[in-house]
């Protein structure tokens, strides 16, 4: 009796991506924000609306308030920030997933906002952002004249 060993042709692709995989990740993971972020941006923020007013929920934890500047201007809300590193002296890291540094994330609304009526609050690391909408971009109502 012959016994036959089936090979599977993809074997070695597969180890060359889990060893890729591997290299990236240790080189990722050295850097304060990584090579390849496993978000869209950040920080990683809802949008949305009512008939009044746009809304930013943000979260940047381990960033203090003296560390956020809010921007708006037309329909362009930027909040720009920094996330100080921890004292390094005698540590030694076994993993670094968080990232620290200068960050700049700039949300675009589909209408203007009036940039003296906007408020902001920063609680339990999460930025809430309320951007009323300026006069010009809220629905009116026309008043219809008979002719």
């Amino acid at each position: 009796m012959m016994l036959f060993r089936q090979e599977n042709r993809m074997a070695p692709l597969w180890e060359l991506r889990r060893g890729m995989d591997d290299i990236l990740n240790r080189f990722s993971s050295g850097c304060g924000r990584g090579l390849f972020p496993r978000t869209r941006g950040f920080p990683a923020a809802n949008v949305w609306e009512d008939g009044e007013s746009f809304f930013v929920e943000a979260e940047i934890p381990g960033v203090s308030m003296d560390n956020v500047e809010i921007y708006a201007m037309g329909n362009e809300l930027t909040i720009k920030g920094r996330r100080e590193p921890r004292d390094a002296e005698n540590l030694t890291y076994h993993r670094q997933e968080r990232g620290f540094g200068e960050f700049t994330r700039v949300v675009t609304l589909s209408a203007d906002v009036d940039p003296d009526k906007v408020e902001a609050t920063l609680k339990h690391g999460v930025l809430t952002i309320t951007l009323p909408k300026a006069a010009s971009a809220k629905t009116r109502k026309i008043a219809v004249k008979s002719g």
